[in-house]
């Protein structure tokens, strides 16, 4: 299923549990979720006032039209 997230972090949450540091994703895009694989760093070059969708591959797309059932905050 495919969805559309306004990204607001730019990067992990980081936990320590048991002594032991854990990152968890908030980007959305980590192929081990809950927990950050890096993949935020593809974000790093979004403009703040532009909505991006991201491909099965990885390819970043704008979203040039509205959307409907969109809300943006």
């Amino acid at each position: 299923m495919s969805r559309i997230v306004k990204r607001t972090h730019t990067g992990p949450y980081k936990l320590v549990i048991g002594g032991e540091e854990k990152f968890l994703c908030r980007c959305g895009l980590s192929k081990n979720q809950p927990f950050c694989d890096g993949t935020h760093k593809i974000t790093r070059d979004e403009e703040a006032d532009r909505l991006y969708w991201y491909d099965e591959a990885g390819q970043r797309h704008e979203c040039s039209e509205s959307l409907p059932g969109i809300r943006t905050f």
